[in-house]
């Protein structure tokens, strides 16, 4: 499917218009104690208004189903119009920000729940299952942000500075919830994105306020902890960084290891503390996702992606790829090319990640 570049028809603000009163984009039944129900079609709710503006506007901003492109090469909006089951997936260190529909990750004993009340934010590449609720008539839409390290440790820096310091766990995965501050500044963004000259100008400030809001929100300081890359996180940390630039070569745990700067015992205690998994089911799943990419993205074989990967044995290869994805590679590239926009890696990542 053709990826589409987000720059907006000229009668942009009818199209919005019209979304906002179709009834196929209708708001979700009010929840118990749920600040964004609305209570009928009379109410006046700050927040609900809030939300049918964000989701008029990315119904316009991402009229394909995959990932659709922005004029921000760190920014992608996300439509997908169909439930998905137990999707094995990869996250790039990113922000999701979801905006209509619910996905749910499940990574280790914990379920992680991201929907128009939650954002996820990932600091270090992780294996695990996600969800998707969806529909033709009221798609999943979501903002997903690559995470900009340098732009975070600025920011940190400066909230340190003045005060933001609170101790908290490191944590490569969470949920935190959307305040109302927080959900207006998805607005504001997304309104400077509907305008090309505001979304050049403008978008990176208001991708700097949305940072700002999370670093300082209510799981702002474990993000804050993982991105300082300190102690037992950090050197788990440094190990990944060598299985996502060394994949196709021979790694072993003892290497592994000595980049983290521990030993053998305590690497594989901490290593599973923050991925749920074993070093070399990491690198598995880190080669599996990579050279699904690498069919998907640039056509290769399964047997010149296999080899690309540092697989030896073309037949492993396909077994192991069925076992994660559930298809063999050839049918799950079709149903990827058939069913999801796939861009471009982002040009500065330093991870293997699933799209």
């Amino acid at each position: 499917m053709a990826l589409s570049l987000c720059s907006l028809p000229k009668n942009i603000e009818m199209a919005i218009s019209r979304q906002t009163k179709k009834s196929a984009v209708p708001a979700p039944p009010p929840v118990s104690g749920d600040p964004l129900a609305c209570a009928g079609p009379q109410a006046d709710d700050p927040q609900a208004r809030v939300r049918r503006r964000t989701v008029a506007l990315l119904q316009a901003l991402a009229p394909d189903e995959g990932y659709n492109l922005t004029a921000l090469p760190d920014v992608r909006l996300l439509r997908s119009n169909r439930p998905l089951k137990s999707v094995p997936v990869l996250y790039d260190p990113g922000i999701v920000i979801v905006c209509q529909g619910r996905k749910r990750g499940y990574f280790g004993g914990d379920t992680y729940l991201y929907d128009a009340r939650h954002c996820l934010v990932v600091s270090v590449p992780v294996p695990f299952t996600m969800e998707t609720d969806a529909s033709e008539q009221e798609p999943l839409l979501a903002v997903y942000m690559h995470l900009d390290f340098k732009l975070a440790a600025d920011l940190m820096l400066q909230i340190d500075q003045l005060g933001g310091v609170a101790a908290a766990e490191p944590k490569g995965m969470l949920s935190s919830p959307m305040s109302p501050r927080l959900s207006e500044s998805v607005l504001r963004f997304l309104e400077a994105m509907s305008r090309p000259m505001e979304a050049r100008i403008l978008g990176p400030s208001l991708v700097r306020e949305i940072y700002f809001q999370i670093l300082t929100g209510d799981q702002g300081p474990s993000m804050r902890a993982a991105l300082s890359m300190q102690g037992h996180f950090g050197k788990v940390t440094r190990a990944l960084r060598r299985i996502h630039a060394a994949y196709p070569q021979d790694l072993d745990v003892e290497q592994l290891a000595r980049e983290a700067g521990m030993s053998v015992p305590a690497f594989h205690v901490h290593f599973k503390a923050v991925t749920q998994t074993s070093p070399m089911q990491y690198l598995k799943s880190t080669r599996l996702h990579q050279a699904r990419l690498l069919m998907v993205r640039n056509g290769l074989t399964a047997a010149a992606a296999s080899a690309a990967v540092g697989y030896d044995s073309p037949s492993q290869f396909s077994r192991e790829f069925k076992r994660v994805f559930g298809r063999s590679p050839v049918e799950e590239v079709k149903r990827m090319k058939a069913e999801f926009a796939v861009p471009p890696a982002f040009a500065a990542s330093s991870y293997v990640s699933s799209h």
